[in-house]
């Protein structure tokens, strides 16, 4: 799923990493530094870098930062110094580098965190599908909110994350608290209520995934579990912000973490993917070598407890592509989201991506089904065959494509169990294909039915996952795409016509219940070129009302007996945050909607191939 695999910092340290030259250059201004290290991949758009243009959209400090962080040592040594960087960053910001460009404000909250004798007692939302099953629900009395509310909703507050321009992670709501993460690598801990901050963390590299807070060992410790883009896994005190432990979650130099954990009688289950998708675009780099990953990690400890790859085999040699290049492989099915548990049967479900080189593998674009007792794959389902793909594919000289490039359709958003009233269980997964799949948890991950739903492609079909209330599954329909498709060119513009809608399906038998037309960017004022109406981010439902975000900026609530929009808010705009500092919203993408105790939460300004950035998390209560 390469959307989700490049960020703007990793393109940036990568596109360094091509053309650095050594050596002081003291004498230098940023712009000559940038013409001769950094233009011949920003300036034509090299495979899926961000522009120039996207790059000015960035403070200093977020440069400087991306070109100092994680992915760094992924690329390997480069001889930029930090004199140089700053240049750089001052020039592409036009903005003054400062060591503290992160202050302002920072909004402490005035008392000492309070904590409740029965933290799981009180509503919240934990992690990335707020349940084992990865519903995406919250029940009536959790919510605090009914269809009728939602009609009513006002902004209630705004937190801005200072220094920055692009917001990917979905928060985690607990006793009270919000714990999110930035791409600076801070994890926030906020007061639901009002956005004070009560403390930040900061990791290694940038937090993507959704925290998960469990209580740990006889004590009930209160732990809070994320991972970052460098590949780590933290457990850190969510009370003090203590570090309780850190581990790297697999030794391949490109690992990542940008799906949420699951836990299960004291084990942490977690997926790994890897930047190696993207950085097979550089004509050096031998693709590939990374194996989706599956860990079940002692939550107490932080120790190994079993590790599978989706992919068996050992990658090897495969020869050459047709352009000469050498290719190593099997590599890819690796796992973007969070994995699913049955406890049921004791077992956990994930899903993969496609292959980054040949030869192709059953268990790409796959649902996995793996022993939680042994961590041995049980069955496979398949959603796509032979779809071997990365980033080279797409940069016109394609090094490293595979010579039978697939389309980049991965099986990327988590699997959803239900049970329904007939006590018949169903496994349902979205794809990029635009597919959504039903198994038979019960029989081996039968097909039961499939239904197109959208039209699939690289930034296509069903992305970020759907939501299901035990009685309908709401699937928002992805499809962005761009004008003239000028998706490496440096003036990128997505095309506002294409992408949208929602739909309802009966998960017994597939058929759609209902559907709600995709909505429009006819008279946007602002940057009509970045507006998509596609609805990319996760699905969020409620009784009564369902949520889904697009990357034009707009949230909408429906009803979920008829599908009609009954309120919708555009948070492309300006904020005055509970900080002081300045907040921006932008596209909605990734990250779903989260509500708890009759406030709704959604983070703005998901910046991917041409559409807004932002820095802010939203608060909205009914008057």
């Amino acid at each position: 799923m390469i959307r989700r695999s490049i960020r703007i910092s990793a393109f940036l340290v990568l596109c360094l990493s091509f053309s650095l030259a050594g050596g002081s250059v003291s004498a230098e201004t940023g712009s000559e530094i940038y013409d001769k290290q950094c233009a011949s991949c920003h300036d034509n758009a090299v495979g899926r870098t961000p522009t120039k243009k996207m790059l000015n959209d960035l403070s200093a400090g977020a440069i400087v930062t991306a070109m100092e962080t994680g992915v760094m040592r992924v690329i390997g040594q480069w001889n930029m110094d930090g004199p140089q960087r700053v240049a750089v960053a001052e020039y592409l910001s036009g903005e003054k580098y400062t060591a503290n460009w992160q202050g302002g404000k920072t909004n402490i909250c005035e008392s000492p965190i309070k904590t409740s004798v029965d933290t799981f007692g009180k509503a919240h939302w934990n992690g990335w599908g707020n349940s084992d099953e990865n519903m995406r629900y919250q029940d009536a009395s959790s919510a605090g909110l009914t269809k009728d509310d939602v009609g009513k909703l006002k902004l209630k507050w705004a937190f801005a994350f200072p220094g920055e321009s692009n917001v990917e992670s979905q928060p985690t709501v607990v006793d009270g608290r919000i714990y999110i993460g930035s791409k600076t690598g801070k994890m926030y801990v906020l007061d639901a209520d009002t956005g004070c901050t009560y403390w930040t963390f900061q990791a290694d590299n940038s937090i993507k995934n959704a925290a998960l807070l469990k209580e740990v060992g006889p004590e009930k410790r209160l732990v809070a579990f994320f991972g970052d883009i460098g590949g780590w896994i933290y457990a850190i005190d969510a009370v003090t912000s203590e570090l309780i432990w850190k581990i790297r979650g697999d030794t391949h130099p490109a690992a990542r973490i940008v799906g949420g954990f699951q836990h299960h009688e004291g084990a942490l289950y977690v997926g790994i993917t890897s930047l190696e998708e993207g950085l097979a675009i550089d004509p050096a780099y031998k693709c590939c070598s990374f194996r989706g990953t599956i860990l079940k990690i002692d939550a107490g400890t932080g120790r190994t407890i079993w590790q599978t790859y989706t992919i068996d085999e050992q990658p090897i040699a495969q020869g050459e592509t047709s352009r000469g290049h050498a290719m190593v492989g099997p590599s890819g099915a690796t796992v973007w989201s969070a994995v699913t548990i049955d406890k049921k049967l004791n077992r956990i479900y994930a899903a993969t991506s496609d292959n980054y080189s040949a030869p192709a593998t059953d268990s790409s674009d796959s649902i996995v089904a793996l022993s939680m007792e042994t961590g041995k794959i049980e069955w496979v389902y398949q959603g796509l065959a032979g779809d071997a793909w990365n980033a080279s594919c797409q940069n016109g000289t394609g090094e490293n494509c595979p010579d039978d490039a697939g389309p980049d359709e991965d099986m990327g958003s988590s699997p959803m169990l239900m049970e329904l009233p007939s006590g018949k269980r169903v496994l349902a997964a979205g794809q990029k294909t635009g597919v959504l799949h039903a198994m038979d948890p019960d029989d081996n991950g039968k097909l039961l039915w499939q239904k197109k739903l959208a039209e699939g492609g690289i930034l296509g079909g069903i992305e970020w996952g759907p939501a299901n209330d035990g009685r309908q599954i709401y699937v928002a329909a992805a499809d962005a795409t761009w004008r003239d498709q000028k998706f490496l060119s440096a003036d990128t513009e997505l095309n506002p016509e294409t992408g949208g809608g929602m739909f309802a399906v009966d998960p017994a038998t597939g058929n759609i219940i209902w559907e709600a037309p995709p909505g429009s960017c006819e008279g946007r004022v602002e940057s009509p070129n970045k507006c998509s109406p596609a609805q990319n981010a996760g699905v969020t439902v409620i009784p009564g009302a369902v949520f889904s975000g697009a990357l034009s900026g707009v949230l909408k609530a429906y009803d979920t007996e008829t599908g009609e929009i009954i309120w919708e808010y555009d948070t492309l705009r300006d904020y005055t945050s509970v900080s002081g500092a300045k907040a921006r919203g932008g596209a909605l993408d990734g990250p779903g909607t989260v509500i708890v105790d009759g406030t709704v939460f959604v983070t703005s300004g998901y910046a991917k191939f041409g559409a807004h950035g932002g820095n802010v998390l939203l608060a909205f209560t009914a008057e």
